[in-house]
């Protein structure tokens, strides 16, 4: 099969923004200029992007591969700190947590001869294995935030009672790592049923057979399912310190 996407289908494409952009502005959603913003960056990015990565892929050289992988961790943990904004060491503990998930997963995967080190297999399935824990740590930074918050008085007071720091803040940690695993939970439960996934469906559009394109399906649910607890569980577990100061009181 054959898909014909030249410059006159992108541009007629591009009209459907316009749907996103008109219900902004009818709706007053004060949105539009991060559309517009957003659409243009997406462009830009994703030639220069592509560009690259062909070149890479040319090349096949093994450090220039790792370099490519450890620039798309540092930009993941980078988007993710913006949603822990106000915790202390957000962008290292982002780094290190993404870090971890996407290396332990990426082992895993070419020591059991799932995929190949070569820039062409290892660096997409880095950005999806990336892209997923920055999403988990995201929504777990909130979490923490939000709960930290709201259950201030409950915190302040296990800790008047002796409790140390891990028991007083137990309860709204596993919370947030639950909250930061339930998107890529959810999405396994519905997989196939609701969803046809961009793996799955890339590989069917290029003519690979349904069944193996599954095969590799059910690879990435696993390995997302795999990055998104380790990250969760590393973030959390390093951040939730940080809404303490060095007397041990909530800040």
């Amino acid at each position: 099969m054959n898909l014909a996407v030249n410059n006159t289908s992108l541009f007629l494409a591009a009209f459907l923004v316009l749907v996103a952009l008109a219900i902004s502005l009818w709706q007053q959603l004060g949105l539009d200029r991060d559309i517009v913003i957003g659409v243009v960056r997406a462009v830009i990015q994703l030639f220069v992007v592509g560009y690259v990565l062909k070149y890479i892929f040319r090349v096949n050289h093994f450090w220039l591969t790792l370099a490519m992988i450890m620039f798309i961790v540092f930009n993941a943990a980078w988007n993710a700190k913006k949603r822990g904004a106000g915790i202390d060491h957000a962008l290292p503990i982002s780094f290190v947590a993404i870090f971890v998930s996407t290396g332990v997963t990426l082992s895993v995967l070419v020591l059991s001869g799932a995929i190949k080190f070569i820039p062409s297999q290892m660096i997409p399935i880095s950005g999806m294995i990336a892209s997923n824990a920055m999403v988990a740590i995201g929504l777990a930074y909130r979490s923490l935030k939000t709960q930290f918050h709201d259950q201030r008085q409950g915190v302040l007071e296990r800790l008047a009672l002796g409790a140390g720091l891990m028991d007083a803040s137990i309860a709204i940690v596993r919370e947030a790592i639950r909250t930061g695993m339930a998107p890529t939970i959810d999405s396994a439960k519905t997989v196939g049923l609701v969803s046809l996934p961009g793996m799955m469906s890339g590989l069917i559009f290029a003519g690979v057979d349904p069944v193996r394109a599954i095969k590799y399906q059910i690879m990435v649910t696993f390995m997302l399912m795999s990055a998104t607890s380790l990250g969760a569980i590393i973030a959390c577990y390093l951040a939730y310190r940080n809404f303490y100061n060095a007397q041990k009181q909530l800040k």
